[in-house]
């Protein structure tokens, strides 16, 4: 077995290696390999050479070069001179070394571990101030390292940073949809950082590319979705950072492809459609990829419909549009929006833009992930019309942040748009032409806007190797029964309501008008009331930090948020937000009730003052005097 790198520099040190500049032989370069020893007697990796020596063997590359061409060199640039005298180096600590590898890994994976075990010691919500943080620390980095500088910043983690976070793994935060975690997700992602690949094309790291392919099948085929959005199809599938960047890569697909059409003269007429309950990165996308603000269309929607985007209303804005000379482009539907996890009829919404060359998206960022569960996909039901579609592994499905899955049923509308070539840019030979055409060999740098990538593909491979879809449908219907005993708990308490019916994981509840729950008759005024009183409310729970929600107004109706989803959240854990909640609702609506009370009264007196003044007040007989003596 050939010793490793460690007991070679053992039997072998490395001295920082002496300066030589290049030779030339009749044009011809003599370059020493890093296994060459024969001239110097060790390998003289550029590394350990001075600043000053690296930018002169720059230059002398660029002489040699020159004069094998027959060119005069260039003068070197004026803006970086030599400069005469160099400080002596300092050998830094090696920034990759296995044993100490091994021994701060240690350290930080028992901080992980320790972390959780302790997580509910902490307050879910921070209760800083802006600046905190940075008035604690130092005004400029160190010049050299401390002592063990890792266990050192660990202790800083423990007593500056983990104070103030908002702790989103712990199981009573359930103000946004979750960011799963899981050994597998968080050790996937320490792997692929281990590696650190930048697998931005097929030749760049043609495994990482081909589990990616692999990977957005198994997933794909997991959660039902139509064949053709697979590469199995003839689709294909990708993975980004966020729903943001799917959504801008598919408008600007799609922008590409109708401008082809129509001239890009044009790209002033598009317009693009969603609800008003639709995520507002659709509407920065659109924006980023060039679409007027005036010719984004935010269809309303309605508490009849449970906020669901309606396909008639879809249907009158398109032919307006098309009426006025605009050119539909787009349609983001969603499935599960954020306010009230609200789905949108897919295949209702793809037939209303039928036979008009539109777009349709599906942002399933949230929801998309249930649809491991048989009982859940009828949320995707007719999808198989769709041009793209998205969902977010690191939500519902165990992945970490961040990883966001997006399909498409045709890649080379995505390649065409954001395909780029340069020299630079590594192609593999043995890729034949014939592979190239086919798709076979994917680039995905051409699926996105960023040239390097990360490889998500891993952690997402590991969480389906270590759960399987099986359990990842555990971990759905346990949030989703969780979901619907907190509803339960709800409903028993006459003081609130639940006026958005439940979907999926998220419980959208509210305290009923105070004159309601006193059982008086509702003014007009009470509902404003009622928003404020509700207001009132989440600061009180969130200021405990024993539990955490948010706020969403749908309908003029201000509601409280609570989406289960963490992966150490418990029954137990809905219970005890369940009791913050009813604890925090009697200060408040005792106060309220109080201040109705006065309220209540000084409308009463300012009736009677007014019925007062309407009446006229008995005349005195001296004032009847004082009058006629005055008339006289």
């Amino acid at each position: 077995m050939p010793p490793t790198r460690r007991e070679r520099n053992q039997i072998h040190p490395r001295p920082p290696a002496p300066f030589h500049s290049s030779s030339t032989d009749g044009g011809r370069r003599h370059s020493i390999r890093p296994n060459d020893t024969s001239s110097t007697g060790h390998c003289p990796r550029t590394a350990h050479h001075t600043t000053q020596q690296r930018a002169h063997m720059a230059i002398q590359n660029h002489t040699d070069a020159s004069t094998a061409n027959g060119t005069v060199p260039a003068a070197p640039d004026a803006a970086v001179p030599l400069p005469p005298t160099m400080p002596p180096l300092v050998q830094p600590a090696p920034p990759l070394d296995a044993e100490e590898f091994r021994r701060q890994g240690r350290l930080v994976v028992d901080f992980i571990a320790d972390y959780y075990e302790r997580i509910d010691e902490y307050p879910v919500r921070p209760a800083v101030a802006p600046g905190f943080l940075a008035r604690r620390l130092p005004e400029a980095a160190p010049a050299r390292p401390e002592p063990d500088p890792l266990a050192a910043a660990l202790r800083d983690v423990r007593d500056l940073i983990l104070p103030g976070v908002t702790h989103w793994q712990s199981p009573r935060h359930f103000a946004h949809f979750a960011a799963t975690a899981s050994n597998a997700g968080a050790l996937g992602e320490a792997l692929a950082a281990g590696l650190n690949i930048n697998p931005f094309t097929w030749a760049a790291s043609p495994a990482a590319t081909e589990l990616e392919v692999v990977v957005t099948d198994w997933l794909g085929k997991a959660l039902h979705l139509p064949e053709s959005l697979l590469f199995s199809g003839g689709g294909g599938g990708t993975l980004l950072g966020t729903s943001c960047e799917a959504m801008l890569c598919a408008i600007v697909a799609a922008r590409d492809r109708k401008l082809a059409e129509i001239g890009e003269e044009r790209i002033g007429d598009l317009v693009v459609y969603c609800s008003d309950q639709t995520h507002f990165s659709f509407l920065k996308a659109a924006r980023i990829a060039g679409i007027r603000r005036g010719n984004c269309r935010e269809i309303p929607t309605s508490m009849k419909s449970g906020f669901a985007l309606s396909p008639k209303a879809l249907r009158a804005a398109v032919r307006a549009d098309e009426a006025a000379g605009r050119v539909p482009l787009f349609l983001c539907a969603t499935v599960g929006t954020t306010p009230t996890a609200a789905v949108d009829p897919l295949g209702e919404l793809c037939a209303a833009v039928s036979g008009r060359g539109v777009w349709v998206h599906v942002d399933a960022a949230y929801a998309g992930a249930a649809c491991v569960c048989p009982e859940f996909r009828h949320a995707i039901a007719g999808a198989d019309a769709v041009d793209s579609f998205s969902t977010n592994p690191h939500k519902w499905l165990l992945a970490n942040m961040d990883c966001c899955a997006l399909w498409v049923r045709r890649p080379e509308a995505l390649t065409a748009a954001l395909g780029t070539n340069h020299d630079v840019i590594l192609k593999d030979p043995a890729a034949s032409a014939a592979a190239q055409q086919d798709g076979s060999v994917v680039d995905y740098k051409d699926w996105q806007v960023a040239l390097s990538r990360r490889f998500r593909a891993l952690k997402l491979w590991l969480v389906l190797r270590c759960h399987g879809v099986e359990g990842l449908r555990g971990v759905v219907r346990a949030h989703v029964r969780m979901a619907a005993a907190f509803e339960a708990m709800v409903r028993d308490d006459a003081r609130f309501e639940v006026p958005v019916p439940r979907q999926f994981a998220l419980v959208c509840f509210r305290l009923r008008p105070a004159a309601a729950v006193v059982g008086k008759k509702r003014a007009r005024g009470d509902e404003v009331e009622a928003n404020e009183l509700n207001r009132g409310l989440l600061e009180a729970v969130n200021a405990t930090g024993r539990a955490y929600m948010s706020s969403a107004e749908v309908g003029g109706i201000y509601v409280l948020r609570c989406a289960i989803g963490n992966s150490l959240t418990e029954e137990r854990d809905v219970r005890e937000a369940w009791s913050v909640v009813q604890e925090q609702a009697t200060v408040v609506f005792a106060a309220a009730t109080t201040c109705t009370d006065e309220r209540a009264v000084r409308r009463a007196r300012s009736v009677e003052a007014d019925a007062d003044a309407a009446t006229p007040a008995p005349v005195h007989p001296a004032q009847v005097m004082f009058h006629s003596v005055q008339s006289s």
